[in-house]
């Protein structure tokens, strides 16, 4: 798997990607076949956000003689979900790294400024020593995000980074501003925002097409 970078943007180009990013967008697809979609994106693109993620020799006993392998840290790794969406991408990840620690941030978005307020937070603790993987399936305005980041720098983590199924041009634009230093991991980057906020063409209201619920 590749991806193909643009300044802060890691665009995760994989054509099994792709092809269950296309299957996500289809109106018809059912609750049950878009939230495994999520699941399966979110666990291929977890190799890729992963990457360079730091490595410790250990000693192991092979059935022929003793040798030393690497292995990740996983309670060095914070996935923090973004709720409630984000909930629908997080066990993909967890998937691949399931000794990774997990936070949680309640938001909202204001449905007449589109500002996000907090309502819940939740980390593991010590995360100055973590490196921190924010979740939210769409980058859209960027509020949720930015906020996000904003709160978790209170804590000093040793990285943090992005991750989204699709973002777009504004939400891009928005998270560079504010956080320049936040590497963002999509697999797509659609045309542009509507007037309510949502992503054109997107995905609908992911949360909602998670769950089940309207």
């Amino acid at each position: 798997m590749t991806t193909t970078a643009t300044g802060g943007v890691h665009l995760v180009d994989h054509p099994l990607v792709q092809h269950k990013i296309t299957l996500m967008r289809r109106k018809e697809a059912s609750t049950n076949s878009f939230r495994r979609l999520a699941h399966e994106v979110s666990a291929l693109m977890a190799y890729e956000v992963l990457r360079d993620t730091a490595l410790q020799e250990v000693e192991v006993q092979t059935p022929m003689e003793t040798t030393t392998g690497k292995v990740v840290d996983g309670k060095k790794l914070v996935f923090v979900s973004i709720l409630r969406a984000g909930t629908g991408i997080l066990e993909g990840l967890l998937e691949v790294v399931p000794s990774a620690r997990v936070g949680h941030i309640g938001l909202y978005r204001d449905p007449k400024t589109l500002v996000a307020v907090e309502y819940y937070f939740k980390m593991p603790g010590d995360l100055h020593e973590r490196d921190v993987v924010v979740l939210d399936p769409l980058l859209a305005t960027g509020n949720s995000a930015i906020a996000a980041v904003d709160r978790l720098r209170e804590y000093h983590p040793k990285s943090i980074k992005f991750v989204c199924l699709l973002t777009c041009p504004e939400g891009i634009a928005a998270m560079a501003e504010a956080h320049p230093d936040v590497p963002i991991y999509t697999a797509a980057v659609d045309r542009e925002l509507d007037e309510h906020g949502y992503i054109l063409p997107g995905l609908g209201d992911v949360a909602d097409r998670i769950f089940g619920t309207k």
